[in-house]
């Protein structure tokens, strides 16, 4: 078994305009990347379109309807003052999403070992009926409640180290015992939830970082918080929203995070799968906004997930 990457050339016309920081250069950064001779081992594949019985598990399907219609023909739409729409953003919302739900049939039925999908618009932003944050379609959302319907997973677990909170995310789990919600993030950030009282029926860990705060307080989130409830959890799956804008160079926040902390987290996380759930993880690119710091971050983030 492998490692797979999920992602569609579709991912790069989602433009939400000059000057806005989740741009089509951030795909191509990670596609170059990706394309290092060190990664010739990684089995590509073309991410398909999410259908609306897969978005319907967490978005009710006027939503999804009212989101798709508001793309316009040229130009831009604004959702809200940080989320547009351009004429390519359904193809690419609809197989961001889709190639999370891929990554869950390979690794579920023992295709792959881990998957990663290289994608855009990120997700974890996206609340049921509401598109905020760049985010459209709560694709690692998604992702979890298909290995749920499709794959018979009872448990699964979503790990977030995006430096933002994925209120999105949260929303989903904190009324499904069988939906587990993890996130490291910093605080006071957007979008502003995410305090450590914040936990759902118990399955909900958010531990929030102070501006400044580098790998060591990270370290310590996961190791004495995060990966604990996940053992008591007992997920069957693992799905790991990727964000890489905690990274000391990233301009939208201002933790101290480096490739290695993001090499320990996976290697954290990916021995875990191994121990307690088969293996089966999957994970799901969200932010990151400096390209060097995202391309970079990534590359070891994969790396991680090839040498398992």
């Amino acid at each position: 078994m492998t490692t797979l990457l999920y992602t569609h050339r579709a991912c790069r016309d989602h433009d939400p305009g000059p000057g806005h920081p989740e741009c089509p250069a951030r795909i191509e950064a990670v596609w170059a990347a990706l394309d290092a001779p060190e990664f010739a081992g990684l089995i590509r594949r073309e991410a398909p379109r999410a259908d609306f019985a897969m978005l319907g598990r967490v978005h009710p399907r006027a939503y999804v309807e009212r989101t798709l219609a508001a793309v316009p023909q040229s130009g831009y739409e604004a959702l809200d003052g940080d989320t547009f729409l351009s004429p390519g953003s359904a193809e690419a919302a609809l197989r961001a999403a889709g190639a999370v739900t891929a990554a869950v049939d390979a690794v579920a039925s023992g295709e792959a070992k881990n998957a990663f999908c290289a994608v855009r618009p990120p997700g974890h932003h996206a609340e049921p009926s509401t598109a905020m944050g760049f985010c459209l379609f709560n694709n690692a959302a998604v992702g979890a409640l298909h290995a749920r319907a499709v794959h018979g997973l009872r448990r699964v677990a979503i790990v977030d180290f995006d430096v933002h909170h994925g209120n999105g995310s949260q929303a989903v789990a904190e009324q499904d015992a069988d939906l587990f919600y993890a996130s490291t993030h910093q605080a006071p950030l957007y979008p502003g939830t995410g305090l450590a009282r914040e936990t759902g029926l118990g399955n909900i860990v958010n531990r929030p970082l102070r501006a400044g705060s580098g790998g060591d307080a990270f370290r310590t989130a996961f190791g004495e918080w995060i990966m604990p409830a996940l053992g008591q959890f007992a997920p069957d799956m693992i799905i790991i929203s990727a964000g890489f804008d905690a990274h000391r160079a990233d301009p939208l926040a201002n933790l101290n995070l480096d490739e290695s902390d993001f090499i320990w987290v996976t290697e954290q996380l990916l021995g875990f799968a191994e121990r307690y759930c088969g293996g089966k993880l999957v994970s799901t690119l969200e932010g990151g906004y400096d390209l060097k710091a995202l391309a970079a971050s990534t590359a070891a983030h994969v790396g991680a997930l090839m040498a398992a």
